[in-house]
């Protein structure tokens, strides 16, 4: 999943709960998902 770091691209995941990322140096990240379904007709938008 892609994410946008205000600062350093480095990254770590919580030990205790296995799911939460931080950045290394503890500035602000954004991250964005969804999920599309791409048909021989176009596309369809599954989730967001």
């Amino acid at each position: 999943e892609p994410m946008i770091n205000m600062g350093t691209s480095r990254i770590y995941q919580d030990r205790k709960n296995g799911w939460t990322i931080y950045t290394a140096d503890g500035k602000s990240s954004a991250q964005w998902e969804i999920m599309v379904l791409v048909t021989e007709d176009g596309h369809e938008v599954l989730a967001w």
